[in-house]
């Protein structure tokens, strides 16, 4: 575990437990506080009721897809980063991710580096100036 606690939460949403487990080993191993979620529907109750900073959603989930959950998630709060993560990184999911103002499209299987340097452009891009204060 990281030694300092990072004061953002991530909300990790994929249908597969050992996927969602895995992002969250990562993610908590860096010292973001995380939530879970199985499916689309309960990510969307989870941000109803609680701050997230950043979502991570799979595509490809039964009943709502994360491209669906992304555009929901946006209803809720506009300024959310939300970071697409699928096994099937094609043309068709960009031009979905793009239309539904994903900040990231990342292909499974995901790379450790790849994802922490994703939700750190992401949270910079939307918490600057809370990331600077915290790195000085």
């Amino acid at each position: 575990m990281s030694t300092v606690e990072k004061p953002y939460s991530i909300l990790i949403t994929d249908d597969d437990p050992g996927s969602r487990g895995a992002l969250r080993d990562i993610v908590e191993h860096e010292g973001y506080r995380t939530r879970q979620a199985a499916s689309g529907e309960e990510a969307i109750d989870i941000l109803r009721g609680e701050p997230i900073h950043l979502c991570l959603f799979d595509v490809h989930m039964p009943h709502m897809t994360g491209v669906e959950a992304v555009q929901i998630a946006h209803q809720i709060n506009a300024a959310l980063p939300c970071i697409l993560v699928t096994a099937d990184a094609n043309e068709e999911v960009m031009r979905q991710a793009f239309h539904v103002r994903a900040y990231s499209v990342i292909p499974k299987p995901v790379s450790r580096n790849v994802l922490l340097y994703t939700m750190l452009r992401a949270l910079m891009k939307v918490y600057g100036d809370m990331l600077r204060a915290e790195q000085d």
